[in-house]
């Protein structure tokens, strides 16, 4: 499984951007999807989920304000940010995972990763 992610930049606070991730290889071995994040000067952190049955979980911080989706006719996987705060800044990256989504956002549960897109938010 091969992912590229794009679709990050810089936005003003309170803005939106949609992140996208493509799929490509082995996709039928893609069962959990994920977004994480990581902040400067934090550990990479988990922010999305969407398992293959369609549940999809979200960290606290991102609630109601983050949706992740995928469009397996196109092998894209989004991530769609509004509302955003300058807290959000972070080089964000797509994962998947060949087992169920465990919702416990560990890295190690991940075996493929993408390159990363930067997102900046200002004040």
């Amino acid at each position: 499984v091969h992912l590229v992610a794009s679709g990050g930049g810089s936005v003003q606070s309170g803005g939106s951007l949609r992140l996208s991730c493509a799929v490509s290889g082995k996709t039928h071995n893609a069962y959990c999807m994920a977004w994480f994040r990581q902040r400067p000067g934090k550990e990479r952190e988990g922010v999305a989920m969407l398992d293959s049955d369609g549940t999809t979980g979200y960290t606290d911080s991102v609630k109601g304000r983050f949706t992740i989706s995928q469009d397996y006719s196109e092998n894209m996987l989004y991530l769609q940010m509004n509302s955003l705060m300058p807290d959000d800044t972070a080089m964000y990256y797509c994962a998947a995972s060949t087992r169920l989504c465990s919702w416990a956002f560990a890295e190690y549960e991940f075996d493929y990763w993408g390159q990363g897109t930067q997102v900046t938010v200002s004040s």
